[in-house]
């Protein structure tokens, strides 16, 4: 099957219609996993004359979708070397809760799921959330962000009652955030808020000669041309009531960033009420993509993700 026979958009009654049956579920991964028709994931082949279909045979436990690859002698299906590989959840309910999350702009709990697709508990749905966004994580960038960048810092998890905004309580975690303005977000937990953590992230996302915008933190100065920076730096002064101002044909602003960030601690607060630093960088990968896909529909959104789930697995083992 091939790309274009995949949906542009999928609507909530559309999705329960494409994804009714695990068939129906397989297909439409396998339309989105292998767009120039199918690829052997244990020796990479893809020569279609290698393949042919195992009927499935529920007595003998030979599963829908089996493949037998004659170029390394080993059976498969579109869900090996992905985070649907081994799991006893249905892939139309995976593919359901793929939508969900995809769809749903401050999140989707996982209690939420749990009723929805009637799942046998509240720790498998939580398992089968951070499947999803563990693979929704980017991995690694090709491309510095350049142009105009907006970049701030906050505070997850809460204030401390009585203590200054510097206060490092157990409960509170750093994250950087860099929007390239008009274009994707990349966010990042922070083991504390300094300048040297500060401008090593900016220069390890951002091109040298961009324009830089932030607030007044101290970090971020030595990140200016006039201070032996590379960087074309522009400070708003939130202390001083300054959100935004022009200089000549710039805005100078950090809205889009604090946008990211008020969406996000509206989702962390509305929707899952408690993240735990541990998970955090999992739930910045899901609001990332979000993020980066809003100009998407829905489906399109959804099958983006889905692309992301091979070569990822998520296994949680006691040691």
């Amino acid at each position: 099957m091939k790309t274009k026979d995949a949906p542009k958009d999928l609507t909530l009654i559309q999705l329960f219609d494409r994804f009714g049956t695990d068939d129906k579920a397989r297909k439409h991964l396998e339309s989105v996993l292998w767009p120039s028709g199918v690829v052997c994931p244990h020796c990479q082949c893809n020569n279609q004359a290698k393949f042919s279909n195992i009927n499935p045979n529920p007595q003998a436990k030979t599963r829908a979708g089996l493949r037998w690859c004659s170029s390394c002698k080993k059976p498969f299906t579109v869900t090996i070397g992905t985070i649907f590989e081994d799991s006893h959840i249905p892939l139309r309910k995976w593919l359901i809760a793929w939508y969900l999350l995809c769809s749903s702009k401050k999140g989707i709990s996982s209690l939420q799921l749990q009723r929805l697709l009637e799942l046998g508990s509240y720790r498998t749905a939580l398992f089968m959330a951070h499947r999803i966004r563990h693979a929704l994580k980017e991995t690694g960038y090709a491309d510095k962000m350049a142009g105009t960048v907006e970049a701030d810092e906050t505070i997850m998890g809460g204030f401390t009652s009585g203590k200054g905004r510097g206060y490092a309580a157990p409960n509170k975690t750093p994250v950087i955030a860099m929007v390239q303005r008009g274009g994707t977000v990349r966010s990042k937990v922070m083991p504390t808020i300094n300048g040297a953590n500060l401008r090593q992230a900016i220069r390890e996302n951002v091109k040298a000669g961009a324009k830089l915008n932030t607030d007044a933190h101290r970090g971020y100065t030595l990140l200016g041309g006039k201070y032996g920076g590379e960087y074309d730096h522009s400070i708003v002064r939130h202390i001083a009531h300054e959100y935004t101002r022009k200089e000549g044909e710039n805005v100078v602003s950090t809205a889009s960033v604090e946008s990211f960030f008020s969406l996000l601690k509206r989702g962390v607060m509305g929707t899952f009420h408690h993240v735990s630093a541990q998970h955090l960088p999992l739930y910045l990968a899901e609001f990332e993509h979000r993020h980066n896909c809003r100009k998407m529909t829905d489906g399109q959104r959804t099958d983006l993700g889905l692309t992301k789930a091979s070569g990822k697995r998520l296994i949680y083992r006691n040691k």
